[in-house]
């Protein structure tokens, strides 16, 4: 579901905070939705944000994303 009030640019920090603050963290798509109240086209956006900075990894063999530091 979106959230009013929140853009994807709040959900591309908060996501970050989240993945900082658990380390180790790797989600699916659907995890992050079921995490966050984010709807699939929110959650794409978001992901595809954070992939294209570079903070997360493309997709792993497992469908999950984690932090590119975590992948080493």
């Amino acid at each position: 579901m979106l959230v009013p009030g929140q853009p994807t640019a709040e959900w591309t920090h908060r996501v970050p905070a989240e993945y900082l603050e658990m380390p180790g963290l790797t989600l699916t798509k659907w995890q992050m939705h079921r995490l966050w109240p984010l709807d699939a086209t929110l959650c794409d956006a978001v992901v595809d944000t954070l992939v294209a900075s570079g903070f997360l990894w493309r997709r792993r063999p497992n469908n999950t994303y984690a932090r590119l530091s975590n992948d080493v």
